[in-house]
């Protein structure tokens, strides 16, 4: 079942985004960062468990980034993260905002949802606040890709 994180999701929504930050797979979580930003999230609960978790970014008016899609392994394959990234597509779109980004390491995962690949150029300065605080900058192999949304007249 997906729904809107609420406060006592926090520390089981930082224990599996920073069990794959561990592995490098995606950039790390504070607690704090967990809860300025809980309204952000959605939550995969599998028999009343958190197994996955997401965030949808408002980033401008026409511009929201997916971040922190995690799935515990044992549960990867299943279509949760499909179903995580739906949920954020609904929302983004019903909000109004026209593209949707993602910044990963994963990027076929994302293509099979028909996120399309762009080059960092292309993307605002505005998104990179983030990244210039990251260790890996400004060496990151994170690819970018955008879906369209639709848009109401």
């Amino acid at each position: 079942m997906i729904r809107k994180a609420i406060i006592s999701d926090t520390e089981d929504i930082l224990r599996v985004i920073n069990h794959f930050a561990e592995e490098d797979l995606m950039l790390p979580r504070s607690l704090q960062e967990i809860y300025e930003n809980i309204r952000d999230y959605f939550v995969y609960l599998e028999n009343g468990q958190l197994v996955g978790c997401v965030a949808l970014h408002v980033f401008w008016k026409d511009l929201s980034e997916i971040k922190s899609l995690a799935v515990k392994e044992p549960l990867q394959g299943k279509g949760i993260g499909k179903g995580l990234v739906k949920k954020c597509v609904e929302e983004a779109t019903a909000l109004g905002v026209s593209k949707l980004f993602v910044l990963t390491y994963i990027p076929e995962f994302f293509q099979r949802l028909d996120f399309r690949l762009v080059e960092k150029e292309e993307l605002p300065h505005k998104i990179w606040t983030e990244c210039v605080k990251c260790h890996k900058f400004p060496d990151c192999k994170e690819v970018p890709l955008i879906l369209d949304l639709p848009t109401s007249p």
